[in-house]
């Protein structure tokens, strides 16, 4: 019979990100609720539909790249940062691939879209790095001896 290792213990960096994640997709829903409700009513459907694509893609941007960050917490920081710039690069692709694709549709409103993606970035990132500004992390960290 094998015995599994035991799993390090959460660092305190890691947690700062989770609650920052956490944080960041609470706001993003709160934005979402926020923008599809003004924007529906100032342009109807294709407003509500510009509103929550802005705030999918805007916020999804960002989230992604904590859920990298604490998917790799455990690596290396050279994985950890070759990582990061993969999910970077395909990030712009995507969204450059989806706004493409966007363009020649009529369904919502592009004016709707471009605004609340753009805030929907701001609040996400703005709200994570709050999060990680007023998360208590020591410097370092003890390590656990054999």
């Amino acid at each position: 019979m094998t015995e599994t290792p035991p799993q390090p213990a959460e660092s305190a960096h890691t947690a700062g990100l989770r609650k920052a994640l956490t944080l960041g997709t609470a706001a993003l829903a709160v934005l979402m609720l926020l923008s599809a409700g003004l924007w529906g009513a100032l342009d109807g459907t294709p407003g509500l539909w510009g509103a929550l694509l802005g705030a999918a893609i805007g916020g999804v941007f960002v989230l992604l790249t904590a859920v990298v960050v604490v998917a790799t917490a455990q690596t290396s920081p050279n994985v950890t940062g070759a990582v990061l710039l993969g999910t970077w690069l395909l990030k712009l692709i995507v969204a450059i691939g989806v706004v493409a694709a966007l363009k020649p549709l009529d369904f919502y409103s592009r004016r709707a879209f471009a605004l609340t993606l753009v805030v929907a970035m701001i609040v996400v990132l703005a709200t994570e790095t709050v999060a990680i500004i007023r998360h208590k992390a020591p410097a370092v960290e003890p390590v656990t001896g054999d």
